[in-house]
This record gives C-alpha cells, structure tokens and sequence, in this order.
C-alpha cells in the first residue's frame, strides 16, 4: 500500500509552504515520525515527519513552492526495511577517461627573460613593483612597456584578488519578512524618539544577585527582565503604544503580550511572552531562554510568534550603538536595545564615567501622538534607573524571589 504524503497546515492564513531541505534522499527506507524534510512557511521552519514507515519517493524539489494539502511524497508501506541499511545505486555511467593533450613545451628561460626594458623599468619603479613578477612578452621574455602597464592596476581595473559571487533564492521566510519591512515603511507614519538610560542601577544589582539568582533558579539575571517589566509598567502608563490599527478601528489590550527578537539559522525570529505583565524576573528570564533555543534551534511553533502585542529587539549584542527599529506589524510600537559604553556624563556637577545605553523607540504617528511616545521612553528609562523603587517596589529578595 502506498501512502499519499500531504503538506499538513502550519497554521491559520497560510496557504503554500516551501521546500527548504530534503533530509532523505529518493528511495530511502524511511521510520515513522522520522523528520524528511525542512518546510518555510512565511513565518517559521518546520519539521516534516514521516506518517508512516517504508520507501520514499519524492514528489518535490528543494525550493519548490507546494500548496498545503498537497502531495510531497509517496511512502510504500509495504516495502521490506533493507538489512544493514539502505544501498545506494550508482546507475550513472562511468566517465570515459579523457586522452591527455600533448603539453606544449615551456619556453626555455634566456639571460633576457624578466628584463625590463627601460621605459617598462621606469613605470615598475614608480609602482613599487618587481620586474620579476612581471610576465614579459617581448623577445626571449623581455618585459615591454606595455607588459608594465598591463601590470599596474588602475582605478576600476579588477585586482587579482577572487571576484566571484553567488545567487542563492532567498527562503519563504526571509521573503515574507521583507515584504512586511517594506509595508511598513510604506503603510505606517513611523517616527523613531531616543534618549540615553544609565545603567549603573543594574549593573549593581546584578553584580551582587546574579550567581545567587542562578544558582537557585538554574537562569542568569539578564537585562531582557529589567527591559521587559519596564515596559510592562510603561505600556499600563501609555495604553495607545500597546495598541493596534484596524481598519477603522484602534484596538487596545489589557494585557502585554511581548515579542523579543532573535537572531535564528534562517533568520529573525520574533517569539512571544504571554501576559508579560504577571511574570518575576526569574518567570521572564525562563521564558526568554525557552524561546530562544527553540528559535535557534528551528523547534519555534508558528503560534508562538503570534499575537505580541509590543516588541523589544536587541541590537547591543551585535554591537550596534544606535538604531532605528521597524514596526513589528501589526504592532504599533518597538523598543530598540543598544551597546553598553561607558561614557562621560554629569551627575550632582560633576563629571562621573557611567554604563550607558541609548534606547530607540519606533512608533506609528497614527495612533501614537509625541508626548505618548517620548513619555513612554522616559517611563522606561526612569524604571530602569531606579529599579529597586518602580520594578520591585523596594523589595530586592523578594522581587527576585531569594
């Protein structure tokens, strides 16, 4: 009996996926639940596995674009699973081997050959370049005036470095992703504020309960916590940035659904903390190792990359030290994290070296006005200065349940 294998649903609206990877080849014998094959969709990469156990026959290329519920693959059921393994057949004919062409014989070397002559000699010098390296033209292998010139490379004049280049089809993925970062630009009234946080408060409280944090909820006390509870509190402040446009319609949340970007094998990912807004700093920390080695290991779930409500994307751990992050649609709002420098700043008069971080955030004009954006920067920013007072209400050990 043979098995007619479909492309299952990856989940609601999408309705073609893309071959990314075969992970068996045509006429292997194949296990149940046996992975076969790596699907893009426009929102994640998932794992085929096998309905049943028996020999493949590939119905599809690698980069093909099938709808869902069609046919990839056929699985004969009824094949024997080979002993040892399966054999590979090499049907191919063997190459016949080729008849050496006779080698033309080197020209043999005179007492003439690299010798510049003297105008060649002159452009070789003013380049810096050896007549030896020169390969001459001339009679018995002297270099010419024109083997000189051929030789000093002009602006414009390819060098001798590799010059080759690739053409690779981007992934579904990564095509879904740009078409969404150019309907934003072109769609939402996106504007950026900025201001600069003073992360000495946190650095303090993470040098004195970060190993002791660890050590007894098995996770590092990171900045994504700080971050993420700031925003919570700002969001509860400002109700318009935890807001979407629809249609006609403005929709508000009551809750802070917060998508974190990470950087995956096949590019940003945008995972989900649900209800943000009732996690500990050791309940965010959690959530954020969870779904960041999902992503990175391509084990992310299309629903867990729906339905954020705010987003916070960290360009610091590649270096950057100012952004201009883009809307994650159909959000209407994004808080862009920097590098760390210490910088010089003011403090009482006086000029003090502190950890600085400049933050960005991006919003749409539309629905957010400029003193909601700017005073949900500052919200943040005053949260994360003062995280003792407004993150844990004055209560270190318990916030950060010691």
């Amino acid at each position: 009996m043979v098995l007619e294998m479909k492309v299952p649903s990856p989940g609601e609206s999408i309705t073609e996926v893309e071959i990314a990877t075969w992970l068996v080849e045509d006429g292997d014998y194949v296990e149940k639940d046996q992975p076969i094959a790596e699907v893009d969709s426009d929102k994640a990469t998932l794992e085929l596995p096998a309905e049943e156990s028996g020999i493949i026959t590939l119905k599809a290329e690698e980069g093909d674009a099938v709808a869902v519920g069609a046919v990839v693959c056929h699985i004969d059921m009824s094949a024997a699973k080979p002993e040892g393994g399966v054999e590979k057949k090499d049907d191919a004919p063997k190459a016949e081997e080729k008849k050496e062409a006779p080698k033309a014989e080197p020209a043999k070397d005179t007492y003439a050959t690299g010798t510049a002559s003297p105008a060649a000699k002159k452009i070789l010098a003013e380049k810096g370049i050896s007549a030896a390296t020169v390969k001459g033209t001339g009679k018995d292998g002297r270099v010419t005036k024109e083997d000189a010139v051929k030789a000093v490379p002009s602006m414009g004049t390819p060098g001798m470095g590799a010059r080759g280049s690739e053409r690779k089809k981007l992934s579904m993925l990564r095509r879904k992703v740009a078409e969404r970062l150019v309907s934003v630009k072109n769609e939402t009234a996106m504007l950026t504020t900025f201001n600069e946080v003073n992360m000495k408060p946190i650095f303090d409280l993470r040098n004195e309960y970060k190993e002791a944090f660890k050590a007894k909820h098995g996770v590092g006390l990171g900045f994504m916590s700080f971050f993420t509870l700031a925003c919570v509190r700002a969001l509860q402040m400002y109700p318009a940035v935890n807001s979407m446009i629809d249609g006609k319609e403005m929709v508000s949340f009551d809750f802070q659904d917060i998508s974190i970007a990470v950087s995956g094998p096949k590019g940003l990912m945008v995972p989900v903390i649900r209800n943000a807004e009732n996690l500990t700093f050791r309940g965010v920390e959690s959530e954020v190792k969870r779904l960041a080695i999902r992503a990175r290991e391509g084990q992310i779930t299309v629903d867990e990359m729906t339905g954020g409500t705010f987003t916070i994307t960290n360009g610091g751990v590649f270096g950057s030290m100012l952004s201009t992050p883009i809307i994650n649609p159909p959000q209407s709002a994004i808080l862009g994290m920097h590098n760390i420098v210490n910088r010089p700043v003011a403090e009482n008069g006086e000029v003090v070296i502190r950890p600085i971080m400049y933050v960005a955030l991006s919003y749409d004009h539309r629905i957010i006005d400029g003193k909601e954006s700017v005073g949900f920067l500052v919200a943040v920013k005053e949260a994360l200065e003062n995280p003792v007072e407004l993150l844990m209400n004055g209560d270190i050990k318990k916030a950060l349940e010691m």
